[in-house]
C-alpha cells in the first residue's frame, strides 16, 4: 500500500499535462488569473469558414475584462475572439471587426452561449440559454482563415502565446463545440438544455482531443448523471 499511492499521484499529475482525448461529462476548472493556464484543442482541419457556430457553457464572478475562446491564425491573432467586458458586455472579434452584444450578467451560474455567423449576409446573433440575441451584421463576404490554434481561458497575441494574466478567464467552462454551419434555432434551444450527445464537426468537446495546461483542473462536472 505504501508504494502504491505514490504511483497513483504521479499518474494523476502527469495526465493532467498532456494530450487527451475528450471531455465529456467534465468541466475545466480556472481557479486563479494567470498568463500560464489555458486548455487548447486538436480541433477538424478546414480550409476556411464562410459559416460558423460556437457554442460554451461558462460560468464566473470576475468583473473584469476576460477572454472565453480565442483562435488565432498567422494572418489574425484574433480571427475569432469571445470576449466579455464587465459582467453584461459581450464582445465578438472578427479579425479587425468587433461587435457588442449586451447579454444577461455573467455570474456564478453556468450559462449557454453560442454565437452563429455566416458570410454571405453577414448576419451575427448570440444565443443565451437558448434565446437569441437581435440580429447584426458584421464580415460580410468575409472568410475565416485556417490552420490556426483554438483555446479557452486565454486572449492569443500570437499563436499559442502572448497571455495577459489580466485577461485570463477565472470560473468555469464546459461543453464546448464549433460547427461549420449556422445552426437552427431548434437545435441550439436543444443543446442549451445540456447533455447533447452530438458536438460541433470542427470541435467537438466529447472527444476532441485536448491539452490542458497550467493551473486549469479538469474534474467530473456530474451535469448528467442519472
Amino acid at each position: 500500500m505504501k508504494l502504491f499511492i505514490p504511483i497513483v499521484l504521479v499518474l494523476c499529475i502527469y495526465l493532467s499535462g498532456t494530450d487527451s482525448a475528450g471531455l465529456h461529462g467534465k468541466s475545466a476548472i480556472f481557479s486563479t488569473k494567470t498568463d500560464t493556464s489555458f486548455v487548447s484543442f486538436d480541433a477538424s482541419d478546414f480550409s476556411s469558414l464562410t459559416a460558423f457556430t460556437v457554442c460554451i457553457s461558462a460560468a464566473s464572478e470576475t468583473t473584469r475584462n476576460y477572454a472565453l475562446f480565442s483562435y488565432a491564425t498567422s494572418f489574425h491573432n484574433n480571427e475569432i475572439l469571445l470576449w466579455q467586458q464587465n459582467t453584461t458586455d459581450f464582445w465578438v472579434e472578427m479579425q479587425n471587426l468587433q461587435t457588442k452584444f449586451f447579454i444577461p450578467e455573467m455570474n456564478a451560474l453556468l450559462k449557454h452561449i453560442c454565437v452563429t455567423w455566416e458570410s454571405q449576409g453577414g448576419e451575427m446573433t448570440v444565443w443565451v440559454n437558448g434565446r437569441r440575441s437581435i440580429r447584426k451584421v458584421t464580415g460580410k463576404g468575409w472568410a475565416v482563415k485556417q490552420a490556426g490554434m483554438f483555446i479557452i481561458g486565454q486572449d492569443q497575441d500570437n499563436v499559442g502565446g502572448g497571455f495577459d494574466k489580466g485577461q485570463s478567464f477565472v470560473g468555469e467552462i464546459t461543453d464546448v463545440n464549433m460547427w461549420d454551419r449556422v445552426l437552427k434555432p431548434n437545435e441550439i434551444a436543444l443543446i442549451s438544455q445540456g447533455c447533447y450527445s452530438d458536438g460541433g464537426n470542427i470541435i467537438d468537446w466529447g472527444s476532441t482531443g485536448f491539452t490542458a495546461k497550467g493551473d486549469v483542473i479538469i474534474q467530473d462536472n456530474n451535469d448528467c448523471s442519472i
